[in-house]
């Protein structure tokens, strides 16, 4: 039997609740700093709320510190990871190696930051310590199930939707080496959603001003069981800058599609979390936030993963203009429309163009202002859909946990037992009461008083009277006492947190899960403080050399990319291409005449990409 465990990005206390709600089996979240998401911190206090809430359904809350740490960090970092583990956080999400002795009671992941696309990587990762890897994105099924059974005692983490990343993470230097802000800090600046010419070697234009580092989202909602028998047991939706709405349906979604697989398989798979989710909406991924969804490469290289006309969310496809009339046009179509729906389409210079519908009539819509672009024929997106949105803004989800319970005679008076039926929860409660016989049976009160779980977590699935308890005499306070002493005294049986394999600093073998561009390339280790530097130096590095942040390169490699122009262009002769007629190597050229050469590294399936002086 494995848990499959749904885990959902919180923005805020607000998401994390949210996410909770509609079915996560845990959630991850940002403090106000170390996470890697600068713009989505929280308050201590208010992870401590989440914990608190999310420990009612045995879900899990990780702590997101997954940057890298400067020497006058360290102390600060140190005092947030104890802050953390006071308030109940479940794991902690990191990269950067320091923290290693910093951590006493909570289990530690390896961060997608690590960038783990081995199971070398992932053995050393779990000689470390570490209970789980969050893999790299790129990786397929069979490589996935590969990690596994070499280390099947490493919990993986595969992220299953969501945006993405066009570089491994971890190793983009990208946003720090044009505007000064590392992602490794967390503050991507978005390098890869920018414009660029494609030009070769004699200066020619093969593409003139197309977004060729972005991609399109993440969505793997139909390909979970196929992940779950390769070895996952953790499913994690991107999103931690995303709002309440995103989380609302995209959990839902998912969690629907984890209990179909759980319901098929009830040998082989149980979920994570306690509870039962009553939806009030029906999800639907393609109203969510979305650049057009790809599998990625999670049956190899595919085409079509990248989004070059634009890198902001198309929507959902409503079909074509069918006749322009002054200020209104018709749609040809199914799809129906309401005033306040965004609208978008991709005019005959790749640009995306957006307008807001001011009335509906029928397949009639008047635009607040008319699109001077829009033309019969063009295919419109809807990015906004005022009807779902305001089905989101109400109740759409209510979670309870089905519990057993049963009533009894102490020897001074009453006691009540709940607990359910796996056994993860147990609560107990007396009340003292003189046994007096009623004269008519109580089986009813009690059944109705007892049952009254209302705002609780709780809903009665098994009442069970002991033989002779129901022809005593109970008032119906004392029953409502008993009740809510029980549901007060429900106590969580944790699973106990995974030790740490070996005490941190224990030598290892240096090369093991080391990548072999990282000798080339010694700042790919990200060592920013002197914690790091002496870790790595007692793990067999000699002379580790500074993160890019604190000592930049001179025609740095900024990304490592398993997308590729050269496979994205149909020029790639092992993947059945045609031979290209452009002179290489090629560059990425913005439009203020920076370039950035491209390698491609075919023994690896990689393109590299390198600034320029």
């Amino acid at each position: 039997m494995r848990e499959l465990e749904l885990l959902a990005p919180a923005k805020n206390l607000e998401c994390g609740i949210a996410a909770i709600d509609h079915g996560a089996d845990a959630v991850y979240i940002g403090a106000q700093r170390f996470g890697a998401r600068a713009a989505a911190g929280n308050s201590v206090e208010d992870i401590g709320r989440l914990c608190d809430y999310a420990h009612r359904f045995g879900a899990k809350v990780f702590a997101t510190c997954n940057t890298i740490t400067y020497n006058e960090e360290l102390d600060y970092m140190r005092r947030v990871i104890d802050q953390l583990a006071a308030v109940g956080v479940d794991a902690l999400l990191v990269q950067d190696m320091a923290t290693l002795s910093m951590v006493k009671d909570i289990a530690l992941h390896a961060s997608t930051q690590c960038d783990t696309r081995t199971a070398e990587k992932v053995r050393w990762l779990r000689g470390l310590g570490f209970v789980r890897a969050v893999l790299a994105r790129e990786l397929s099924v069979d490589e996935i199930r590969a990690i596994h059974e070499a280390v099947p005692e490493m919990e993986l983490e595969v992220f299953v939707h969501g945006a993405l990343c066009v570089s491994y993470s971890g190793v983009c230097y990208a946003s720090q080496h044009c505007f000064g802000r590392s992602a490794n800090r967390g503050e991507c600046a978005q390098f890869c959603r920018l414009k660029f010419d494609l030009v070769d070697a004699d200066g020619r234009d093969i593409e003139h001003q197309r977004h060729l580092l972005s991609l399109k989202d993440m969505c793997r909602i139909d390909h979970l069981e196929e992940l779950a028998d390769a070895g996952a047991s953790s499913f994690k939706i991107e999103g931690r800058l995303k709002d309440v709405d995103y989380v609302k349906n995209v959990v839902s979604a998912y969690s629907q599609r984890l209990d179909d697989i759980v319901r098929r398989h009830p040998d082989r798979y149980r979920r994570a979390s306690l509870g039962r989710v009553e939806y009030h909406f029906t999800p639907n991924l393609a109203k969510t936030f979305n650049r057009g969804y790809t599998t990625y490469f999670l049956k190899g290289r595919q085409p079509d993963i990248a989004s070059f006309d634009t890198p902001k969310a198309l929507g959902e496809y409503v079909g074509r203009v069918k006749e322009l009339r002054g200020n209104s046009f018709t749609m040809a179509g199914t799809a129906s429309f309401a005033n306040g729906d965004g609208l978008c389409f991709l005019n005959e210079e790749h640009e995306l163009e957006g307008f807001r519908v001011n009335r509906a009539e029928g397949n009639r819509l008047f635009p607040l202002r008319m699109p001077p672009r829009l033309r019969p024929g063009v295919a419109l997106y809807r990015n906004k859909d005022e009807a779902f949105e305001k089905i989101l803004a109400g109740h759409t989800a209510e979670r309870k946990i089905p519990v057993v319970m049963e009533y009894g005679l102490a020897a001074t008076g009453f006691v009540l037992r709940m607990w359910t039926k796996d056994g993860l929860l147990k609560g107990e409660s007396q009340v003292e009461a003189e046994h007096q016989e009623a004269r008519n049976s109580q089986a009813d009160n009690l059944r109705r008083q007892l049952s009254k779980l209302g705002n609780t977590p709780y809903v009665c699935e098994e009442l069970r009277i002991e033989e002779g308890a129901a022809a005593l005499f109970i008032p119906s306070s004392l029953l409502s006492e008993l009740r809510r002493a029980c549901v007060e005294n429900m106590k969580l049986l944790r699973r106990p947190v995974p030790e740490k394999t070996i005490e941190p600093g224990t030598p290892l073998v240096p090369a093991a899960g080391w990548q072999p561009e990282y000798r080339a390339y010694p700042y790919l280790y990200n060592i920013s403080n002197q914690m790091a530097v002496k870790f790595y130096e007692d793990h067999g590095l000699v002379h580790p050399r500074e993160a890019f942040e604190l000592r930049p390169s001179e025609c740095p490699l900024i990304m490592q990319c398993r997308h590729c122009l050269r496979y994205s262009l149909g020029c790639c002769v092992r993947h059945g291409g045609h031979k290209p007629s452009w002179h290489e190597p090629l560059f990425l050229r913005l439009p203020d005449g920076r370039r950035f050469r491209l390698e491609f590294k075919c023994n690896e399936c990689q393109m590299n990409i390198y600034a320029e002086k």
